[in-house]
């Protein structure tokens, strides 16, 4: 039997390739072969079983760049029954230790360059062990021929508390058994028909689950070697790839958007990718990248917790994301009604939004397997015995759906419910945008107004004639106000901080255009525009401190 196909565990899948004296994993300088990692992995799980305290939970926290440790401390986890916590080194003070706190890590493996981050962090009962210190060699070396055993592991043991993004608000250590894990591999491997000859390049950060879920794990499930990039970067993609001879590469967020932003070369395409699957890097730029470098793209879609997804296949049309699963439905969420099926004009335009829009929603099985201490936003998550994913969606009359962005992204302008996403997806092609965030600041009467960030060049003439020309564009989609920004806001993920647009709102410090009711023509937005935009201020007790930025000089 072949035991990449039984293995249930992930550390059944690591004892896979014991013996295996392949190249298997490469970074910058550093080559290890298949058993090398096999090895490291049992050395690791072998000291820390002897570091945890017997009345603490099995939790490593890994706060690393994308180097050979932390493969090697996933692969240690899974053989000694312990869970990683990946924790996000763009977080700061309180919120960094309340990331390892939380997660009741007793152990965090860093390196020396993350520890500025944890100078002056209350830690009690952490122990750190730095991965490029001497004394981590020396700790190491009496378990360098530890034997790799993986008959304790099982499918449901937790193995990941992986946060979610942060994009939309605090994050959530999300869990994930050994068993999910090693399912989500042999999944991708199938669909993308992935084999033991490919190189996966993992750019993206490893504390994500974008990287361990799409990238790592059916990497272990087929043998294929990994390329690791300590940190993404945009001028490095092409040369890594080639280097590496990487055939398969996962992505989320703007990453795409930031290799297109690149200088073109005559000889883009010549380059060994067959393959990018991710989310979120939009119709237009996702064209722009097969036709610069001859590599197609797959959007995907799957909620970061594991509760729902959506596969791709043959036959998608363009702007869907796959067929609904048994199970999958589009729900009102007020009225927990299905909505009825997406309605297109000649032009591809949607023309019944308002009811058409609605939450994606699992009525079957769920792999969904909660957060990590937080009952409530579980209950969140599991409303009427279904899990609820936070994301809109549409589906057309053939059953595929369309992503339409978050719950949190929702507008009601003039009473007609609209998607953030599908504006984007219009604005994306604006000449002078390089990146383009839509979302909702409150109308002065009732509802949301839509407002838009660009980041990258700005001409209000040319910008309105853009937006005449778009037949696809609603009356009621045209933004009201623009932010041109020098760079967008992302997290550590590139997925855009609409949350902190939001609470900015008009009151931020780039410039704001913005379209008075009843004009075509975009003009700057002045401190007595705001008050009409605005509408009346909230009665108070006597005269308001706040200070409109971006509308007067800062000083210091």
């Amino acid at each position: 039997m072949d035991t990449r196909a039984a293995a249930g565990t992930v550390a059944e899948l690591m004892a896979d390739r014991w013996g295996d004296d392949r190249p298997g994993l490469w970074c910058e300088e550093e080559v290890l072969t298949h058993h090398e990692v096999a090895a490291g992995a049992a050395a690791r799980a072998a000291l820390l079983t002897d570091l945890l305290p017997p009345d603490a939970e099995p939790h490593v926290g890994v706060l690393l760049d994308n180097t050979p440790e932390f493969p090697l401390w996933l692969g240690a986890a899974a053989l000694a029954g312990a869970a990683v916590a990946g924790v996000n080194p763009t977080r700061r003070g309180a919120e960094l230790a309340r990331d390892i706190l939380h997660t009741e890590c007793r152990i965090l493996v860093t390196e020396r360059t993350h520890l500025p981050l944890l100078k002056g962090l209350d830690l009690p009962g952490v122990r750190l062990l730095v991965t490029d210190a001497g004394e981590y060699a020396d700790l190491l070396a009496p378990y360098a021929d530890a034997r790799l055993d993986a008959s304790r592991a099982t499918p449901h043991d937790r193995f990941l508390l992986y946060f979610t993004s942060g994009s939309t608000g605090a994050p959530k250590a999300a869990l994930c058994s050994q068993g999910r894990l090693a399912a989500a591999g042999r999944s991708l491997a199938g669909q993308f028909s992935l084999g033991p000859e490919d190189v996966h390049y993992l750019c993206m950060p490893m504390f994500h689950g974008n990287a361990v879920i799409a990238g790592w794990a059916p990497a272990l499930v087929t043998g294929a070697g990994v390329a690791l990039r300590r940190r993404f970067s945009a001028s490095r993609f092409l040369p890594d790839v080639r280097r590496h001879g990487a055939t398969y590469f996962t992505y989320v967020g703007r990453a795409i958007q930031y290799v297109l932003a690149t200088e073109p070369g005559p000889d883009d395409r010549d380059n060994p990718l067959r393959l990018g699957f991710g989310t979120e890097a939009g119709a237009v730029d996702a064209a722009a990248f097969e036709r610069r470098f001859g590599v197609r793209l797959v959007e995907g879609y799957g909620s970061s917790e594991g509760g729902a997804a959506v596969q791709w296949s043959p036959g998608t049309p363009p702007g869907a994301v796959g067929r609904a699963a048994p199970g999958l439905v589009v729900l009102d969420p007020e009225s927990r009604e299905e909505c009825p099926p997406a309605r297109f004009d000649a032009a591809g335009r949607l023309l019944n939004g308002d009811e058409a829009i609605g939450e994606l929603v699992n009525q079957g099985p769920s792999p969904f397997e909660g957060y990590w201490r937080n009952p409530a936003a579980e209950a969140e998550r599991r409303r009427d015995n279904w899990y609820w994913t936070g994301d809109l969606f549409y589906r057309d009359a053939d059953g595929y759906l369309y992503f339409a962005g978050r719950t949190d992204d929702r507008l009601r302008v003039d009473g007609e419910n609209l998607a953030a996403a599908m504006i984007e997806n219009i604005l994306a092609r604006y000449e002078g945008a390089a990146a383009v965030a839509v979302y909702a600041v409150p109308d002065p009467v009732t509802g949301d107004q839509v407002m838009a960030t660009i980041a990258g060049t700005f001409d209000p003439e040319a910008f309105a004639r853009f937006l005449l020309a778009q037949t696809d564009l609603g009356t009621k989609m045209a933004p009201r106000f623009v932010r041109v920004a020098g760079r967008m806001p992302v997290t550590a993920t590139h997925k855009i901080q609409r949350a902190a647009l939001r609470k900015e709102g008009l009151r931020c410090a780039d410039p704001v255009w913005w379209r008075p009711p009843g004009e075509s023509a975009y003009r700057l937005l002045t401190r007595e525009d705001l008050e009409h935009a605005e509408g009346p201020p909230a009665p108070t007790r006597g005269p308001s401190p706040v200070r409109r930025q971006g509308l007067e000089p800062r000083t210091r």
